[in-house]
């Protein structure tokens, strides 16, 4: 292929090699114990997976990622009648911090956010990590591809 960098069958550009990525704090209102280790790996195996970069812990890596939970919240989106609530929904946001250092013009602070909805009828506990699983799934898919894909 021609250009500058190294292509993936994922659509990443990669010109380094290494990453830093650091663990995201929890800095959501309501904090859920693993949540902040569990977006990490989702966010890590992601990018590992589909770059080809190896993960470092030093300031000199090509690039260099971190982020803030700021978000974890429940709220209403259907009624069922006028006042009987008949759908929740699970919204997480994450505020990253990726520095490129091969291409500083790629670098981004952004805020990513996703939510998933499920039944009024179901405690938040009885469905929590599965919603935090698939919510986690589509943050790590965002925020690769804007750090990632240039399409």
């Amino acid at each position: 292929m021609a250009g500058c960098g190294v292509y993936s069958l994922s659509g990443a550009s990669i010109e380094g090699k290494t990453i830093n990525m650091h663990n995201l704090e929890n800095r959501a209102p309501n904090v859920v114990p693993a949540l902040s280790a569990t977006l990490t790996e989702k966010i890590r195996n992601r990018i590992l997976a589909q770059t080809g970069l190896a993960a470092v812990n030093t300031d000199q890596a090509d690039y260099d990622m971190q982020g803030t939970i700021t978000n974890y919240s429940v709220s209403i989106t259907g009624l069922q009648g006028q006042t009987q609530a008949s759908q929740n929904r699970l919204t997480i946001s994450v505020e990253i911090d990726f520095k490129n250092r091969k291409d500083e013009k790629a670098s981004f602070k952004h805020t990513f956010s996703r939510f998933a909805d499920f039944s009024a009828n179901q405690q938040l506990q009885a469905v929590e990590n599965m919603l935090i699983e698939e919510i986690a799934r589509q943050l790590a898919e965002d925020i690769f591809n804007k750090a990632f894909v240039n399409w």
